[in-house]
């Protein structure tokens, strides 16, 4: 039969959060039906923005942004909350939360975040299971993270991208969600390049616009057309135009091996 790849969660999460950048209407195409994705939603409404859905199609009209803080209840629903923290401290120069919540997947702190976001100019208070994070200037800089945090890299990114001067994010993570970020930042006006080696250079811009976005699983897509070949009749897999992005000339490879596939 036929399968289209659906989108990607951990890509989803840190793109809603980048909406938050731009005092402008974004689209996420192709995202995925999880409650992680409602508790984005719930955080962007909390936080004043305008969101729609439609289908698979989530809109985000982030123009009048009423304020930075995210309560608890919210904070705790899921992990990934915290990477509203270098969005919303960009663009509102204040964020107040607590620490996440979400899947019991072992401890994750949130150290490397607090450290990065320092480097930039952040001021963080923590006192009582509150974390304040205060900028009234965000200023690029050289960092270093100590291992490749998607998280931190994630919060780098989306603090550095309006900050005064350049930004250099060395040992900087490289999964697929790190790319699919860069490239939404990208579209919205930023100036974010390297990543082959590990390290990516932020050039701080004055603001952000606006933009569409769609990010597929390319991990579940190349999942998807190994099963394909392991189910009996034709398998059609559509939407998987990015899967080069993380596995290039799959299909050549499978034809090494004796697969009959072909990309149309």
């Amino acid at each position: 039969g036929e399968i289209p790849i659906h989108g990607a969660k951990n890509s989803a999460l840190p793109l809603l959060a980048a909406t938050l950048l731009a005092a402008d209407t974004s689209q996420l195409i192709n995202c995925p039906k999880l409650a992680d994705v409602s508790a984005s939603i719930a955080i962007l409404r909390h936080l004043g923005c305008v969101v729609k859905q439609e289908a698979d199609a989530v809109t985000v009209d982030a123009t009048d942004l009423r304020c930075g803080q995210v309560p608890d209840a919210l904070m705790r629903q899921m992990r990934s909350s915290i990477v509203f923290l270098g969005a919303i401290v960009a663009r509102c120069g204040e964020a107040v939360l607590t620490h996440p919540g979400g899947c019991e997947l072992g401890p994750r702190p949130i150290d490397l975040h607090l450290a990065a976001l320092r480097r930039l100019g952040v001021t963080v208070e923590e006192e009582g299971g509150h974390i304040r994070c205060c900028a009234t200037h965000l200023r690029g800089a050289d960092i270093t993270l100590p291992f490749p945090s998607v998280g931190a890299t994630e919060n780098v990114l989306l603090a550095a991208c309006t900050a005064e001067g350049t930004t250099v994010l060395r040992h900087a993570a490289r999964e697929p969600e790190i790319g699919d970020l860069c490239a939404f930042l990208n579209a919205c006006g930023a100036r974010i390049s390297g990543g082959d080696s590990g390290a990516l250079v932020i050039e701080g811009v004055p603001q952000l616009h606006g933009a569409a976005v769609e990010a597929s699983d390319l991990r579940a897509g190349a999942a998807l057309v190994v099963a394909g070949l392991m189910a009996q009749g034709t398998t059609e897999i559509s939407n998987t135009h990015f899967i080069d992005r993380g596995y290039e000339h799959l299909e050549d490879k499978l034809q090494g091996l004796g697969a009959k596939i072909e990309r149309v």
